[in-house]
């Protein structure tokens, strides 16, 4: 018996580790996303004020908050294999709820995107889109 309780502080102290890197990798994602789409927005300011250019920088910054409540859903996920809470279980939903709706708008905002390209592609002012 006591082996098995060994085994369940082992097991919650590598969950607890794998959550707090899971959720340190989401806030760096945040971050990066941000310094990515300022650095868009910097290479943008240049041209007058264009839907298209406003879009990137939404998909840019949209992408990197997506990959954030991935890390996050996952970090959520580990922590009620060890103790699932109501509480737990409410923000594991929330952020999936969450994540649904962030990648639905994204999806129209890359469709909308992709439809201003047709329409512009002869249009030599807008810059080429870098990752």
């Amino acid at each position: 018996m006591e082996s098995i309780h060994l085994l369940e502080s082992g097991l919650a102290e590598v969950v607890f580790l794998g959550k707090f890197s899971l959720e340190a990798i989401s806030v760096l994602c945040v971050f990066l996303g941000i310094v990515k789409t300022v650095q868009l927005a910097l290479r943008f300011a240049e041209f007058k004020y264009d839907e298209f250019l406003f879009i990137q920088l939404r998909i840019r910054f949209g992408v990197w908050l997506a990959l954030a409540l991935e890390f996050q859903l996952g970090a959520d996920i580990l922590a009620t294999t060890v103790a699932p809470q109501m509480e737990t279980l409410i923000r594991l939903g929330a952020i999936a709820i969450i994540r649904t709706f962030l990648n639905y708008f994204l999806n129209i905002e890359l469709e909308h995107e992709f439809e201003l390209r047709k329409h512009q592609s002869g249009n030599e002012h807008l810059p080429p889109i870098k990752s």
